[in-house]
């Protein structure tokens, strides 16, 4: 299990590079950071609960049920205040996702991890294509169309007007 997580907390922290244009808050990291400790602290777990049950020690056993109940404590305070607070979360992601969306030209780096998250998943904006209307670089073009990243991959003509929400 540790090293499943470490897996994952090693992935996420890789993953963050291509979306840290939209994860402008310094504290977006501490999950993976938190993943990465959490599969630490259950090995050293797990090795104290190995070991007790090798040398078959009451102690060790009883240490290592206390821990167990710690952690189950802790997670169970994780599940309610992520519950609690998912609202902000999705919130402060969305203003910073509309505020990397308002520095879109197509041509500098926010642009690329603009097209590179609408590629990967498959999505225009972020509720819907119409959040493209309030850019500027929408009003720039005056063509009345969305990045090219908009369109679906099975629309091998699509040209990003709005005309033709079936091709988005």
């Amino acid at each position: 299990a540790a090293a499943g997580l470490s897996y994952v907390g090693g992935y996420v922290i890789n993953t963050y590079k291509s979306y840290d244009n939209f994860l402008q808050d310094k504290y977006a990291l501490l999950p993976a950071v938190i993943i990465i400790c959490v599969a630490v602290v259950m090995f050293i777990i797990g090795l104290i609960g190995c070991c007790a049950t090798f040398r078959e020690s009451r102690v060790g056993l009883g240490l290592f049920l206390a821990i167990i109940l710690v952690i189950f404590i802790a997670e169970v305070s994780a599940f309610v205040l992520g519950f609690v607070y998912r609202e902000k979360v999705k919130t402060d992601v969305q203003g910073s996702m509309h505020s990397v969306f308002e520095k879109y030209d197509g041509k500098n780096p926010e642009s690329t991890v603009v097209d590179y998250l609408q590629e990967q998943l498959h999505c225009c904006g972020v509720k819907n294509y119409s959040d493209w209307t309030a850019t500027q670089w929408f009003n720039s073009t005056r063509n009345n169309s969305v990045p090219l990243s908009c369109c679906r991959e099975d629309m091998k003509n699509c040209t990003g007007r709005l005309d033709q929400p079936q091709e988005l």
